[in-house]
């Protein structure tokens, strides 16, 4: 038995008509989810409006500089004239006459004008306390304590009355040794003080101090001791 189906029951022919309806739903649903999400999108423009920072054009500020005032012009020299005034030597001069010693035969008497004296100042030499060389007595020390010994004689007057000590005796020894102002810097009694001033003077030459190899004078103290037996 052969099945015989009706054209309105057959499926087949409808087939591509539900896949068109179908594109066509799809479609729709799709432009209205589309449509949908776009309006509910907020567009929020602040932060980048905060983040452009206009940037300002810096115009430099020009200065005008003030131009020096030009230099005045120089001044012109007025060149004065010399206008030279002759004057008429009219003045009368009288006549000197200068007597002559030939006139009178009269001698010339000539004075001799003597040149004034120039008295020059002696300038001593300077006086040394302490040098490298310092003076000696002939003999050396022991030798001027002999001759004092030998040479002092004792004051009548102080032997009785007792009077001893020691006399300090300063003198200056010369460049030639010799002995030359002797004074008394510490005295005892004049007796004692004359006889011990006597002595020095009648000492002999000494060999002179010497300063840099050169002789000079110096200062010198010696003591004269006085002392009864």
């Amino acid at each position: 038995m052969k099945v015989k189906k009706s054209p309105k029951a057959n499926l087949e022919t409808k087939k591509m008509t539900w896949h068109l309806m179908g594109y066509v739903i799809v479609l729709s649903l799709m432009f209205v989810a589309f449509e949908w999400s776009e309006r509910d999108k907020k567009i929020d423009l602040s932060g980048q409006v905060q983040d452009i920072v206009a940037e300002e054009e810096m115009i430099p500020i020009t200065e005008q500089q003030a131009t020096p005032p030009p230099p005045p012009p120089p001044q012109e020299v007025q060149k004065v004239e010399e206008v030279l005034k002759i004057v008429e030597n009219d003045v009368q001069v009288e006549a000197t006459e200068i007597a002559s010693s030939e006139d009178d035969n009269t001698a010339v008497e000539i004075k001799e004008v003597a040149a004034p004296v120039v008295v020059e100042e002696v300038v001593e030499e300077e006086i040394f306390q302490v040098v490298e060389e310092m003076p000696s007595f002939p003999g050396g020390m022991g030798e001027l304590m002999k001759f004092l010994g030998n040479n002092i004689k004792y004051p009548a007057v102080a032997q009785e009355n007792g009077i001893q000590g020691r006399v300090i005796i300063q003198f200056v020894v010369e460049k030639d040794g010799s002995v030359a102002n002797p004074v008394v810097v510490k005295g005892v009694d004049p007796a004692l003080d004359k006889e011990a001033l006597r002595v020095v003077k009648s000492m002999p030459n000494w060999t002179p101090g010497k300063q840099r190899g050169k002789a000079v004078r110096v200062k010198y103290t010696v003591p004269v001791t006085f002392r009864l037996q």
